[in-house]
Parts: structure tokens; C-alpha cells; sequence
């Protein structure tokens, strides 16, 4: 860490930086080798993983991983990407939704992955033409979500189940549901090409925005709370073995963006935008940051309740095998690190 970085951050993470410091030395495992380590990062480009965008776009996480750890940041554009980069052992950790996850950990027999943190809360909802007010308003509709089988495909299907709305794989049933990416749902949405949509932010924000979107469901009205779990960091199982020490430098690092993002969301927003440009190209529009921010919580907790019911959701519908989610979480270094600064401590249940 640079001195002006270090008197930059101090006021808000002088805790995490004496932890960081003071664990400094080996960045490998249990062998004590001192041969630097390569940590494979994933994120998305994304508000809902802001965390990790300011993490990166500040520096926080190359200051906390030390100078005997090399972090490659990796730009996915889904979860399942994500997970299929770990089971190739091309990334290391990354930034992923809850049923990336599930599906991650189900497939590999729970070997594969562990989930140390929570990352970002909320931020997703159903929002349709102008016209539409009611689930019974929706048969015949045409609506769209990021991938098939992702966090918010999954939501979708299992809120029309319970309302007594057919739709299967193919886009048949009483609603025909389209996974597509997300900028082809705007100008889908724009075209009057599909009904609605249900999307993370930015993308709700925009389709508002743009598209003259209504909301007919605002995620957060389904959980207890209206908390559920939209982001959240995993590391890959071998990666957490051999390397703990380079774990816990990493959530340290996740520990002190989040509290960037939560003391300071202005800077925190034009921190995300940065790393957004350099990675897409694109800037958010301002409005649309600042709106969908509002919609979004940024906590250490991965509300692990609702990841329990997000697997019971894809089971009850068919795209996921029942699974027993017991050992998902590793919340040992993330309880570590909370407790040296001084934060409450997170619990798997």
C-alpha cells in the first residue's frame, strides 16, 4: 500500500490495514513457500457487484493481497461463465448469484466451491408495459430474463408457479419466458417486442428509465425482511486449502470495500462507473446509478436463509435436483476478519 493511499483510507479502515499488515509474509499454504501467487478474480461488470468494482477500481483488494500475490481481475458476464471458468481451474474466486452457486456446488457433489461471503442484497424486480397490474394481467405475455436458469430466471418461474401461471424451457405455457441478455431485453422492451422483464439493476432502472417500465414486483416484497441474497463471493475449494492465508487477505480486502461502499456511495458510485467504463467501454448514466443503488444493499451477510429457499425454488420447478447445501459455507475467515475490525460476525444459518 502507498503512503497516500494508506492516509486516503485510514479513517475508514485503519482496523483492516494494521489486520493486513500485521498478516503479511507467505502468500501460499500450508507448504510455507514464499513463491508468489497468482489469485484468479471473477466479477461482473455490474452494480450488484459493486463491491468488487471498487475493490479493484481503488486498489483496495492489490493493497490488502500484498505484493507477493498477483490479482488477475476476470469480467464475466453470468454466473454460470463463472463457474464453468472454476471447474476448468481458470479462475480462483469470483463474485457470483445464489444459484450459480447452488448449481456450482450440486454439480461437483459440494466439492468444488465454498461461498466466504455475502456481497450485495436486492435489486431485482418484474417490471412490465404500462397496462399490466395484476399476475392475472400476464397470461399470453411475453417476458424476458438474463439466462435460463440464473438467479432471476429462477425467481420469476417459481413467483408464476404460485400464481397459478404454466411456463416451461421452451418459452411455452400461459407466460412464454425468453432468457436473453440484458440489453436485448431493453430494446426488446422498447420495440413492444416483449411485456416485461424480470432483471437486476441497472437493467430494471433502465427498462424504467428507457422503456417507460412499470414494476409489478419488487423482489424484496417475496423475502422475510426483504432480504435475500443477489451477490456473494466464493472461492474454489482447492484454491481455499492450499492458499487460506491469501483467503483472508481477499475478504479483508471485500470487508474494507464494502465499508466504502456503505459510508461513501457517492464516491462508491463513481468508483463502479470507472471500472464499469474501463471494462465495457460504457458509462452508466448517472441517474440511472444513482436510482438503482438506492434499490441495492451492500452486507458482509450472505443471508444464507434465503440461498436455502433459492435451491428449494429450482428444485420445486425442475431445473435443479434436490441437493443438500450443508458445507457450502466457509464463514471461518470472513468471522476472522469481522471480528479484528470490529464488525458483527455473520452466521451460515
Amino acid at each position: 500500500m502507498t503512503v497516500s493511499r494508506r492516509t486516503r483510507l485510514a479513517s475508514v479502515f485503519s482496523v483492516l490495514v494494521l489486520t493486513a499488515c500485521a498478516g503479511g509474509g507467505s502468500s501460499s499454504g500450508a507448504g510455507g513457500s514464499s513463491e508468489p501467487v497468482t489469485l484468479r478474480l471473477g466479477f461482473f461488470a455490474n452494480i450488484t457487484h459493486a463491491t468488487a468494482l471498487v475493490g479493484i477500481e481503488e486498489g483496495i483488494f492489490a493493497d490488502r493481497l500484498g505484493p507477493d500475490v498477483r490479482l488477475e481481475p476476470v469480467t464475466f458476464t453470468s454466473g454460470g461463465k463463472a463457474i464453468e471458468a472454476l471447474f476448468a481451474e481458470a479462475l480462483d474466486a469470483s463474485y457470483v448469484g445464489p444459484n450459480p452457486a447452488i448449481n456450482g456446488f450440486a454439480k461437483s457433489d459440494g466439492a468444488a466451491l465454498r461461498i466466504i461471503s455475502g456481497a450485495a442484497s436486492g435489486g431485482a424486480f418484474l417490471v412490465v408495459q404500462p397496462g399490466i397490474e395484476s399476475p392475472s394481467d400476464l397470461s399470453g405475455t411475453k417476458l424476458a430474463t438474463p439466462q435460463l436458469g440464473n438467479t432471476q430466471d429462477i425467481a420469476l418461474r417459481a413467483w408464476l408457479k404460485q400464481q397459478g401461471l404454466a411456463a416451461d424451457e421452451s418459452g411455452g405455457g400461459d407466460v412464454s419466458i425468453l432468457p436473453q441478455d440484458n440489453s436485448t431485453t431493453l430494446e426488446a422492451f422498447k420495440a413492444g417486442e416483449i411485456d416485461g422483464a424480470w432483471v437486476p439493476e441497472p437493467w430494471a432502472t433502465r427498462l424504467i428509465q428507457e422503456g417507460g417500465a412499470t414494476i409489478l414486483v419488487d423482489e424484496r416484497d417475496l423475502w422475510p425482511g426483504g432480504r435475500y441474497v443477489t451477490t456473494q463471493l466464493i472461492v474454489a475449494t482447492e484454491f481455499l486449502d492450499a492458499h487460506p492465508d491469501v483467503v483472508k487477505r481477499l475478504i479483508e480486502g471485500h470487508v474494507a470495500a464494502n465499508q466504502l461502499v456503505n459510508t461513501e456511495p457517492a464516491r462508491a458510485q463513481l468508483l463502479v462507473n470507472d471500472q464499469i467504463e474501463k471494462t465495457t467501454g460504457k458509462r452508466v448514466a448517472d441517474a440511472v446509478m444513482s436510482a438503482a443503488w438506492e434499490n441495492l444493499t451492500f452486507t458482509n451477510d450472505p443471508i444464507a436463509a434465503s440461498l436455502a429457499r433459492s435451491a428449494d425454488a429450482a428444485a420445486a420447478i425442475g431445473l435443479l435436483e434436490p441437493v443438500d447445501l450443508a458445507g457450502i459455507y466457509d464463514l471461518t475467515l470472513l468471522n476472522e476478519v469481522l471480528t479484528e475490525a470490529d464488525l458483527p460476525t455473520v452466521s451460515e444459518t
